[in-house]
């Protein structure tokens, strides 16, 4: 057991943040104060060096750099998977309990009623293995949702949905995220069986911005969400650097979770600065201790070990101050609380929403 410990923890004290960006200490150029970390060398060969060197995690024993944003966070949002089981118990109830919080904006899980049977039957098992019984609408019409977040002063900027129901059936998901408010509709995790080597991971990016094209044509951006996978190098290329070179920035944004990508070996606040705007919304939570996968991070069964390892926001040992000052700056537009099926969700909901209240601009 000490063995398997040992993985997980990082001992090293030395100053490595300067390693991974060694101009961090030079003043931006007026105009670009994010072009200038990568005049020396080339954008993919900078993220390729961050996932080589896996010290170069924004840790709060170390250093923050100072960035200069005009705002911060106005609108502290919180995606439902963190409170599934107080939804299903009172959804009316539990969203006038985050507006009294203070959150502002929500992120729906599916399925939905319009979800695809093959993607409701892969989620049932996973659903009862975690002792869920509802998701997406819990029972409620989108307009009943609706009418359930004007009331409460929230409102749902983006929803996760499959790739299945966003390729068959996207007049539904238009419909119901027009009634919503909804800007954005995309997935959290590519299906194992489409990311099994680079071709695969071409092949998927060419389809992010077929469907992209299509769901700007009903009034709506695709999202991706990076899981921990495709961030180390596989044949030659980091998979979600291809990713972000493939696909149209126009039909493609990302959504950043900070916990899954520092886990996945790679740095949060590289990938801001490498891809600013590709970046529109970011799922935060916190680590109790730096732990990164044993394996490539592909599938639930290598995630959900991880889950006793999160911490609420501004709990645990990530420099969430860098990340969200960085994130700000390069054109992250909305911050949701995530933490997963989290164990004490009031304690979560309330410490998370004091520490992201309280990111203040940095002067």
């Amino acid at each position: 057991m000490e063995e398997t410990e040992e993985v997980f923890r990082f001992d090293s004290t030395e100053p490595i943040h300067l390693l991974l960006n060694p101009l961090n200490s030079q003043p931006a150029v007026p105009g670009r104060p994010l072009l200038t970390l990568l005049t020396m060398i080339t954008r993919r060969d900078f993220i390729k060096l961050g996932a080589a060197m896996p010290v170069g995690i924004a840790l709060r024993t170390l250093p923050v750099r100072q960035v200069r944003t005009q705002s911060q966070i106005e609108r502290v949002g919180v995606g439902l998977f963190t409170i599934p089981k107080l939804l299903e118990e009172d959804f009316s109830g539990t969203m006038a309990r985050l507006a009294t919080i203070g959150y502002k904006e929500v992120e729906l899980f599916g399925p939905y009623p319009y979800t695809v049977p093959e993607t409701v039957a892969s989620w049932e098992p996973i659903a009862k293995s975690i002792g869920l019984s509802q998701s997406g609408y819990y029972g409620h019409t989108p307009r009943q949702v609706r009418d359930i977040l004007d009331a409460n002063g929230l409102t749902s900027p983006s929803m996760h949905i499959d790739l299945g129901t966003l390729q068959t059936r996207l007049d539904e998901v238009a419909e119901a995220a027009q009634t919503l408010g909804h800007k954005y509709a995309g997935i959290a995790a590519i299906p194992p069986e489409l990311r099994t080597n680079l071709d695969d991971y071409r092949r998927i990016a060419d389809t992010f911005n077929e469907i992209g094209l299509a769901m700007k044509e009903v009034g709506l951006q695709f999202l991706y969400h990076n899981h921990g996978y495709g961030l180390v190098e596989l044949e030659g290329n980091i998979p979600f650097n291809l990713i972000l070179d493939r696909t149209d920035p126009e039909l493609v944004v990302m959504e950043m979770d900070v916990f899954w990508m520092t886990a996945g070996r790679a740095d949060p606040v590289e990938y801001l600065n490498a891809y600013p705007g590709r970046f529109r919304l970011m799922h935060i939570k916190d680590m109790i201790e730096l732990v990164r996968f044993e394996g490539d991070g592909g599938d639930p069964s290598q995630w959900i070990p991880l889950f006793p390892n999160m911490a609420d926001a501004g709990g645990g040992v990530l420099d969430l101050d860098e990340i969200l000052k960085v994130a700000s700056m390069t054109g992250v537009e909305h911050f949701y609380l995530e933490r997963d099926l989290a164990p004490d969700p009031d304690q979560t909901l309330k410490a998370s929403y004091e520490y992201l209240s309280s990111i203040a601009p940095a002067e």
